[in-house]
Formats: C-alpha cells, structure tokens, sequence
C-alpha cells in the first residue's frame, strides 16, 4: 500500500515510526506503552492515504466526541458501554497518532498543535460533564455525589493548564539556554505506572463499567481523588521547578502573561 507516501510500504513508514518518537518525560503508564503504539498503527496508515496531521485530529475528535456523546444521551447498557470504551480509546489513539504523523513527514506546526490542544480542553471539559448528565439522567442512587463530576471537571482543567503552561516555560527556558530541564527528562517505567490513576486512557477504559452504576461510581470517584491529589501534589512542584530556571527572555513573559487569564 503506497497511497500518497512515494513509494514508502506500511511497513516502512511503521519502522521510521519507531525511531521518531517524542520523550517519556511524566507519561503515564497507559499513555506511554500502549496508546502510543496504537497510535503509531494509525499513523503509519495516515500516512500511507496521505493525510495531514489536522485532519488526524479532526478524525480524533470525531471519534471523541462520539463517545461523549453516548455517555450524555444514551440509554446506559452494556453495549453502550462497549461503544463509549471503543469510541474513546480510537479517538485517544488518534490523537497520538496526528504528532507522530507530523514527524514522519517532516514536523508539525504552531496551528496544528493549537489545535491539538483546544480539542483536548474541549474534551476533558465536555468528558466530565457528560457524566454528570448521564448521572441525572440515570442516577442510581448517586444523589450524593451528583456534584463529583463537576468538581472532577474543575480539577482536569487546572491540570490541563498547569501541565502546558509548565512544558510551554520549559521550552522556552530550553531554547534561552539550551540546558536540558528537568521535564524533558526520560521517565522510569515505575514512575509511569505509580501515576497510572491519572491517565486519560485509564478513565476512557473504566467506561466498560458504565452499565454497573455501582462499580463505575467507585471507580470514578477512586479517579477523581487521585487526580485531585496528583495535582496538589503536582503544583508546588512545578512551581519551584519554574522558579528556580530564573528569568525568561522578555518576549516569552509578555507571552506567557498573555497567556494567563
């Protein structure tokens, strides 16, 4: 299979694939060993129908919002439950897939990682929500801890912020110095696996329990608190991280405070 790639095989797109992929620095365990590999598989094939990078992400969130969808206006059951499982895992392995095409065509753009980004803001959000609806449509008992989900939302957002604002300072301060910071670090398998609870993969997996409203809301919750603590943990951290790379370059503060609301 050619398509558009002149002349490379699946199979050697795949091979190039193997060598270009970005660092493990902070990556859960999910995320790490097996998102990225399916993403490679689409990828490969992206390339293969010569498709760009922005047109992965469309797919991606397609495949996404789909899922979220299921959750929000579904009646729960078992294969809806499988449907939200399969949407959210395809659309989460798309999403690796649009940057590791980038790369095998030669690097990715500002835009597209823009666009990237506002689509994952727009899921964790949305991801979130969808819960709570499906929690008032179905509620099972869980009257109690209806306002989780909204408070999970809250919680996914900071992070969200949190972790680009700290990657995009980091290379900011990389590029000032061109010392390696901390965040561009490899990261341990252990470290992987210890932060597993965080990995959005994880959670688009725990869907499978969706039609075990019992199970699902332990599970859910059991998320949440690891986030919540993740993050608490997590924010002082970056904060002396960044406080101790010194001053940036005038520009990239003028930016960065264009940044902050």
């Amino acid at each position: 299979m050619n398509g558009s790639s002149g002349g490379e095989t699946y199979a050697q797109s795949l091979a190039r694939l193997s060598t270009a992929q970005k660092g493990s620095s902070g990556a859960p365990a999910y995320s790490r060993f097996i998102n990225r590999r399916l993403g490679r598989y689409f990828a490969a094939a992206a390339y293969q129908l010569g498709m760009t990078p922005n047109q992965v992400t469309a797919v991606s969130a397609l495949f996404t919002f789909a899922g979220i969808a299921v959750i929000a206006f579904v009646p729960t059951s078992i294969w809806s439950a499988v449907a939200v499982v399969l949407l959210l895992v395809i659309g989460y392995a798309l999403d690796s897939a649009d940057g590791q095409l980038a790369r095998l065509r030669g690097g990715g753009s500002s835009a597209g990682e823009w666009l990237d980004h506002v689509i994952d803001a727009t899921k964790i959000g949305v991801l979130h929500l969808s819960v709570y609806y499906n929690w008032l449509r179905e509620p099972d008992g869980r009257h109690a801890v209806l306002g989780i989900p909204l408070a999970y939302e809250v919680v996914a957002a900071i992070a969200f912020f949190a972790i680009v604002l700290t990657d995009q300072l980091r290379r900011a301060q990389h590029v000032r110095t061109g010392i390696p910071t901390r965040g561009s670090r490899r990261t341990s398998a252990l470290y992987s696996l210890a932060v597993v609870p965080t990995d959005y993969g994880l959670m688009c997996l725990a869907f499978i329990l969706l039609a075990w409203p019992v199970g699902f809301t332990v599970i859910y919750i059991a998320f949440f608190a690891a986030n919540t603590l993740y993050l608490l943990l997590a924010l002082p951290k970056w904060f002396r991280e960044l406080k101790g790379l010194g001053e940036l370059p005038d520009a990239v503060a003028q930016v960065s405070s264009e940044v902050a609301p």
